[in-house]
């Protein structure tokens, strides 16, 4: 099996959020889903946005909770 490693930033590809397309289906508002989830506003915001950095386990299981989905269908990989 090939070695691989990381050697240049972004070149191994990144992890997408899907979280606009989910809410769409659901009609749902970033002010309403972060009250149902618990969370404050700009949470909420950035993870519409795909501008997370960190994901936050919680969150994202709070999240799965509330929109009845599965973790893949917030989260999906994208290789370069």
């Amino acid at each position: 099996m090939e070695e691989r490693s990381v050697t240049w930033v972004r070149a191994y590809g990144r992890v997408e959020l899907c979280l606009r397309e989910r809410m769409e289906e659901r009609g749902l508002t970033r002010n309403h889903l972060a009250r149902l989830v618990n969370t404050r506003y700009e949470v909420i915001d950035k993870w519409y946005k795909n501008e997370v950095e960190k994901i936050d386990a919680d969150i994202l299981a709070r999240l799965c909770f509330v929109l009845d989905c599965k973790v893949e269908e917030l989260l999906v990989y994208r290789q370069n």
